[in-house]
């Protein structure tokens, strides 16, 4: 569904989830970009507007198959969204055949892949682990920083701190990630993930995501976990990852970190201005 003439004030959306991680999509392709902080954060309100984790934007590219633009519910931008990465790309597929595609978001040129039985395989590109391009504050070591737990940070097209802990379940998340979200360590604010092992390369994870709060998955602080725990010896570089949600496979390749897991499109909807 394409956006609809302004000069009728409206707008036209696609409601998305990849494991209960929602979204609102915009497919400006063919026009120019509508969104701003303020719609975002009206769009955003879940009493009063359409409500959501992430809102994307689909522009036209000149070389790729399109442009993504990611905005949280709170009128900031997202450098990264891997499950609407994903739940874009299988729209596009289904709207054009295709069984690859070529996007260009914030965080550099991603691809995704029909992975088969409906599921989608994005590449997320590779993990940033220097303290500089997470960023941090300071220089220091990112797979154990000074902070109580000793988490793990990574760059994903936008930050992560990664608490390895024994039994994820227990942690207040509200709590916790809302204190570490505006740890000084990070200057961007940051996603915080809690993980526990519950066997060989297979993590349980909860994510509290900057702008947002608790969300029921997240796609690249699947990556970024996936990643922290392999640099740490507790997995192999392929892992399945348990959320609230539901459950993402991540693979460490030589060319990124591909993330596969199912998506759904739910409505679409008309928004007034």
């Amino acid at each position: 569904m394409r956006i609809m003439d302004t000069q009728i004030h409206h707008i036209s959306f696609m409601k998305m989830h990849g494991l209960g991680n929602d979204f609102v999509v915009i497919d400006s392709r063919g026009r120019e970009s509508v969104m701003t902080a303020e719609l975002a954060r009206a769009m955003g309100d879940r009493h009063r507007g359409v409500g959501y984790d992430q809102l994307a934007e689909i522009t036209d590219a000149d070389k790729a198959d399109f442009h993504l633009t990611f905005w949280n519910s709170d009128g900031s931008q997202a450098g990264a969204c891997g499950n609407a990465t994903r739940c874009i790309a299988r729209h596009v597929m289904v709207e054009s055949g295709k069984t690859k595609l070529h996007m260009i978001t914030a965080r550099g040129d991603l691809y995704a892949l029909d992975a088969g039985e409906g599921n989608t395989a994005v590449n997320m590109g590779h993990p940033l682990t220097d303290w500089s391009d997470v960023p941090l504050a300071s220089e220091m070591d990112t797979l154990s920083l000074p902070i109580e737990g000793a988490p793990v940070a990574t760059g994903m097209g936008n930050p992560h701190c990664t608490f390895f802990v024994d039994d994820a379940e227990v942690i207040n998340l509200a709590e916790f990630g809302a204190e570490h979200e505006h740890h000084p360590l990070f200057p961007e604010r940051t996603n915080v993930q809690v993980a526990s092992l519950l066997g060989p390369d297979h993590l349980r994870m909860r994510v509290w995501e900057r702008g947002v709060g608790i969300t029921l998955a997240s796609g690249s602080s699947s990556c970024a976990t996936a990643v922290a725990a392999a640099r740490r010896g507790l997995t192999g570089r392929t892992v399945q990852i348990d959320l609230d949600g539901g459950t993402l496979l991540v693979d460490w390749r030589e060319d990124g970190v591909w993330m596969t897991g199912a998506t759904a499109h739910v409505f679409d909807g008309m928004w007034r201005l």
